[in-house]
């Protein structure tokens, strides 16, 4: 019998990107799932228990936390760096915020176990990510807000082991995480929901930052999500990458967009913008050596997203994204 079988389990973020694949997964385990997000109701996956509430209220996440044995912190803000730094105050804020709510409701309601969504943004630039060097740097002037945002909810599970001895708090830290459900507003998106729709809805030329030789780690959601399973079983205590382990260039990527595409557009590499640092893989072994790999190919995971977003284009833009809600200065 599983972990998770006849647990309550709440999952934060159930909507999104991830979460709808670990909403998938749990059921398959026949845990009884509470999902939470700010999406319409009518967004909400089928056969879960549906709240719709703002974390940055504490409140809010002392109602949803009741009854709950397990919890999978999930909801988060994600968009491209520039925008991010744009909107540096809502990141950093909201971060803050509802991690601390939310990690601080559960304990008070007795959550057994939880897990808490970090991100590769807590990285300080280097060629590749090694899980306990992160509080031996800063992270990158391109992650900094989020980051440090990030890297704050880790140190609070952190304190919650040495004063409460609460040892089953999981971190997982996924790469760049692509799927069905990701954003894909063009003002904000990262690199393959950007690319996918802008292909897709046909610019030709296609422009793309940089000259194509950079390095990036890419991650399939439903990869992320298994993950999480086995890091709340039995990784607590330490942080876990979840990553592919191998990167694949920005060059790659554009191939393979274009590649499953009828019409072929033609690529420009516009090197007059930044394109970032040269290389980021993350270090898997730790999440190997708990008997996790990525079973999804980049190849397979792109056909898969691009297929979705035909599907789903017309009625993207009706879903919640807190980078197109402008807070009151």
């Amino acid at each position: 019998m599983s972990i998770y079988t006849n647990k309550t389990v709440l999952i934060t973020g159930g909507t999104g990107m991830i979460g709808r694949q670990l909403v998938s997964l749990l059921m398959e385990e026949g845990a009884k799932l509470r999902v939470v997000s700010l999406e319409d109701p009518a967004a909400a996956p089928p056969g879960v228990e549906y709240r719709k509430a703002d974390l940055r209220d504490y409140d809010k996440c002392m109602e949803v936390c009741q009854g709950m044995d397990y919890v999978f912190h999930l909801a988060g803000i994600k968009g491209a760096p520039g925008v991010v730094m744009d909107r540096a105050a809502t990141i950093l804020v909201s971060f803050l915020r509802f991690n601390t709510n939310m990690m601080e409701a559960a304990r008070q309601c007795g959550v057994e176990r939880y897990l808490y969504t970090s991100t590769i943004g807590v990285y300080s630039p280097a060629e590749v990510f090694y899980e306990d060097d992160v509080w031996k740097t800063f992270p990158s002037r391109n992650d900094w807000y989020g980051g440090w945002g990030k890297r704050m909810g880790e140190l609070q599970a952190e304190a919650y082991k040495a004063e409460y001895g609460w040892e089953d708090i999981a971190i997982v830290r996924p790469a760049n995480v692509y799927g069905p459900y990701d954003n894909f507003d063009i003002s904000s998106a990262m690199v393959i929901p950007s690319l996918i729709r802008r292909a897709m809805d046909g610019e030709n030329p296609l422009s793309v930052w940089g000259d194509g030789s950079q390095v990036r780690d890419f991650i399939y959601a439903k990869d992320v999500a298994k993950g999480m399973l086995i890091a709340l079983e039995k990784g607590s205590g330490r942080p876990i990458n979840l990553g592919s382990g191998v990167g694949a260039s920005i060059k790659d990527l554009v191939d393979v967009i274009t590649g499953h595409m009828d019409k072929r557009p033609e690529v420009v590499w516009d090197t007059s913008k930044p394109s970032g640092d040269k290389k980021r893989i993350m270090d898997i072994s730790r999440a190997n050596s708990l008997g996790w790999r990525p079973e999804i190919s980049l190849e397979d995971g792109i056909k898969d997203v691009m297929k979705w977003y035909g599907e789903n284009r017309e009625g993207l833009h009706q879903r919640y994204n807190a980078l197109s809600v402008k807070e009151s200065a």
